[in-house]
């Protein structure tokens, strides 16, 4: 009799521990897909403010090419938003990307500031339309950026509460950047054309 309490004691700890394995496997599984899903969503997200911004580089050669039928002497700001476009399209990190898209939205800022001394070219339909898309697309980076901030907000937490930061840090999950704006882009820029 002794010995059969010994042998069912046994399996009963055999069986808890068996159970404690498997409760401990699935979450660990159920963490793991959890950070996956997270982290592609930020990548589809990021892909997507790609996305917008490429469309909006794509724009600018038209609108600056319009622009330079009537304002042929505004040679630096067309270099300008130029450069600006391209430095947008070669950067590569969240952090290049926010700082070259801070330049370009300034050099724009700048393009339409002159293009008020043109009144003919503002009643261009074309112009018009190049400005309407522009500013639909402004609009759709905008919900981009904030979808994508969004969505790191929600991985980095994952990665960063307890349980699943031992998941995170075994299975190499790190913090993702958010897309913000350089401190230089929240000054009020100072243009001058004396």
């Amino acid at each position: 009799m002794q010995k059969d309490k010994k042998m069912s004691t046994g399996k009963i700890v055999a069986i808890v521990l068996g159970a404690v394995v498997l409760i401990i496997l699935f979450w660990g599984v159920g963490s793991y897909n959890s950070l996956v899903r997270l982290r592609e969503n930020v990548d589809n997200q990021s892909s997507q403010i790609d996305t917008q911004l490429k469309r909006r580089a794509d724009l600018i050669p038209n609108l600056v090419s319009t622009v330079k039928g009537y304002a042929s002497h505004e040679k630096e700001i067309m270099d300008t938003v130029s450069k600006s476009r391209e430095k947008l399209s070669g950067a590569s990190s969240m952090q290049d990307k926010a700082q070259a898209d801070s330049q370009l939205t300034s050099a724009l800022n700048r393009l339409m500031f002159i293009v008020e001394n043109y009144p003919d070219l503002k009643a261009n339909e074309n112009f018009k339309r190049l400005m309407d898309e522009l500013s639909g697309t402004e609009s759709r980076i905008s919900v981009a950026r904030r979808d994508y901030n969004s969505a790191v907000k929600e991985y980095n937490q994952k990665t960063r509460v307890f349980p699943t930061v031992i998941i995170a840090n075994m299975m190499g999950f790190t913090q993702k950047e958010y897309f913000e704006a350089p401190p230089e882009s929240k000054e009020v820029p100072n243009v001058d054309f004396s």
